[in-house]
């Protein structure tokens, strides 16, 4: 059992047939999904791990919890949430937040959605916002018409393992013609060593509605490393519009390899604001299948790796269909001898006319210690697609440093200033707010990285 004690259940460490069963069992699930979760772990273990990435030899995912379930069950008022839980989420300001400028939140504590709520206005109009489980159970049509349909278990090794022990995470449906205008948001955090969290989100966007969803992660750092292995899929009907943004901020020792794929219908637009502090290993590329004519999508992805770090980071934008459009923006910073990776796919396929895309792809190097790399591919199978690309590799130079402490800023100050210019294309996209954060972030990820 985890070290831990203060949870309500756990699975012993480990993963097999009976640990998977125990999890669905507990859960209530029908049989289906029982043998939907036990088919990905067969899977799961017929696939090696990749080689082709981030190096993941560190990490055994047979020395992990599974599944740790925190509450009896789930709540809907922080006063109903223990101190030493609610702590956790005060510290990010969560409860305040939701009261601002929110929608709806969602709290997830290990393995399961320990507070959700949605306002009234909302739900009034036939948003659905809860946790996979009760999308499950209260929403099976819709659940079974979509789950497993854009990131399918044999996508990756990862996938499988989600697929086989998911719990948690947010299920989310935009009627048609209804359209947000407050973000949901969704915050994850991991207080259990050598956990495995593995969160599966669903949303659904209904023809000409929209969404912005808002996701946060972070955990503390332990002595065994932790993994987090996640799922996401989107599905951006006719003239929707979904806009998801990840500012995540793992601790050192966590993995965190996730897959999040979008498909965007007739004239949608799918937009992934994707921010990667911290973590140990990071592999992530999300990716928007452009199904249907007019269809739009945008990836907006920064890094940061740091001491000991490796991100390994991107996009992917698949073109099927004609007159369809797409920006990959990708920026990295690496510092005290980090490595930060752009990995990219950029595809139009044949028929796919009058398509119009653009990759750029913009690494920051604050010390000779550090790395960065770029896997770019682009395949074009369409002759009369306009499609660029281009790439830069910087240095902050001392006359830039020089510069601004003869204005009076200190070496830490100027450092910090010049990255916050970097990464501005990504505070922008944010809504205020949440631009804060981030510049509190890159200010803490600056300290120490004199040299």
């Amino acid at each position: 059992m985890p070290s831990n004690k203060k949870y309500h259940f756990a699975t012993k460490k480990g993963l097999n047939k009976k640990i998977v069963q125990q999890i669905s069992e507990k859960k209530n699930e029908p049989g289906w999904m029982t043998d939907i979760r036990l088919a990905a772990l067969t899977r799961f273990e017929a696939m090696p791990l990749p080689t082709w990435g981030a190096d993941l030899r560190g990490l055994d995912p047979y020395d992990i919890f599974y599944y740790v379930q925190p509450l009896e069950k789930q709540q809907t008022s922080w006063d109903d949430i223990p101190d030493r839980i609610k702590n956790t989420f005060d510290k990010v300001g969560i409860p305040k937040a939701e009261q601002q400028f929110l929608a709806g939140v969602g709290a997830q504590m290990e393995s399961e959605v320990i507070y959700k709520s949605l306002r009234k206005q909302w739900a009034d109009r036939g948003v659905i916002f809860c946790d996979m489980t009760e999308g499950l159970t209260q929403y099976p049509d819709l659940f079974k018409r979509y789950f497993g349909t854009i990131v399918p278990a044999h996508d990756n090794k990862f996938a499988a393992l989600n697929t086989a022990v998911w719990s948690g995470g947010s299920f989310i449906y935009i009627p048609k013609g209804v359209k947000l205008t407050m973000p949901l948001q969704a915050y994850f955090a991991i207080s259990v060593a050598q956990m495995g969290q593995f969160e599966r989100t669903l949303i659904i966007a209904d023809e000409e509605s929209s969404i912005h969803y808002v996701e946060g992660c972070s955990a503390p750092v332990y002595r065994k490393n932790s993994l987090h292995s996640a799922v996401v899929e989107l599905v951006a009907l006719a003239r929707s519009h979904i806009r998801y943004t990840t500012i995540q901020n793992w601790s050192s020792n966590v993995y965190n390899l996730v897959t999040k794929r979008a498909v965007a219908y007739s004239n949608a637009r799918v937009e992934w604001i994707d921010g990667n502090f911290g973590s140990k290993v990071t592999m992530k590329y999300p990716a928007i299948i452009l199904k249907e004519p007019g269809a739009q999508g945008h990836i907006l992805s920064i890094a940061v790796a740091g001491l000991g770090q490796q991100q390994d980071t991107g996009g992917k934008i698949i073109h099927c269909a004609p007159h369809t459009t797409a920006t990959i923006v990708s920026k990295s910073i690496s510092k005290q001898g980090g490595r930060a990776s752009y990995r990219g796919l950029l595809k139009v396929l044949k028929g796919a006319h009058g398509v119009r895309a653009r990759v750029q792809c913009d690494a920051l190097l604050l010390d000779a210690a550090s790395r960065s790399d770029a896997y770019p591919t682009l395949s074009i199978a369409q002759q009369d697609a306009d499609v660029g690309h281009e790439a830069s590799m910087n240095k902050i130079g001392d006359e830039q440093i020089l510069y601004l402490k003869s204005r009076g800023l200190s070496e830490t100050a100027a450092r910090a200033l010049i990255v916050n210019g970097f990464l501005g294309d990504f505070a922008k996209e944010l809504p205020m707010e949440y631009a804060v954060e981030i510049n509190r972030l890159i200010a803490l990820e600056m300290e120490g990285s004199i040299g």
